[in-house]
């Protein structure tokens, strides 16, 4: 039976440190009558949450060929190390050869960077390129506000007069011309009166 471990050291202790603990606990297993099948160190990682007012740690994987108490043991050993986080060991029924998914990133990640280290030449291109895009995008945002500038203003100059606008004058106007009226019979009321 194959038992997966996964553990997390805390982020004070150094990666030689951690290294050193891992060893430890390897010669523990060996002595426990197990064998170490795999072994990775996935290096400081970001934590999902905080544990312990920590929020990175040291993850190393160690994959172990053994009988039940052997997992055990090693959970008793994690649990009682107080520069360990978090640990978790499950059992597997197959072994794969292959790394692990998050040190297969890692390492593809690595290997992009090697291919990526342009030569000066490579460089200067780029650099003109970028230079050319922005000046380019530079003008099509100028192009863009003045479009926007133009349109603002044919709205405004397409429009007549608003129609509210028109009608408050005219009741403005048939008020004035109403007014003298109104006086004119009020004059004429007293008159006659």
């Amino acid at each position: 039976m194959y038992y997966e471990t996964v553990f997390i050291v805390n982020p004070d202790i150094s990666q030689e440190n951690t290294e050193t603990m891992t060893n430890e606990l390897v010669d523990k297993i060996e002595k426990a009558g197990a064998r170490i099948v795999k072994r990775e160190y996935w290096g400081s990682r970001p934590l999902a949450y905080s544990i312990q007012k920590r929020n990175r740690g040291h993850y190393t994987l160690l994959v172990t060929d053994g009988v039940g108490d052997v997992s055990k043991m090693i959970d008793e050993t994690l649990r009682l190390d107080e520069r360990v986080l978090r640990f978790l060991t499950t059992s597997i029924t197959e072994l794969s050869d292959e790394p692990s998914p998050l040190l297969r990133r890692r390492v593809v990640a690595s290997e992009d960077k090697s291919e990526d280290k342009p030569t000066e030449e490579k460089s200067e291109e780029k650099a003109t390129d970028k230079t050319e895009a922005k000046s380019d995008e530079k003008v099509a945002d100028k192009v863009e506000v003045k479009a926007e500038k133009s349109e603002e203003t044919t709205e405004a100059e397409e429009k007549p007069e608003k129609a509210p606008a028109k009608k408050a004058a005219a009741k403005k106007e048939d008020k004035a011309e109403e007014a003298p009226v109104e006086v004119k019979e009020k004059s004429e009321e007293k008159a006659e009166g």
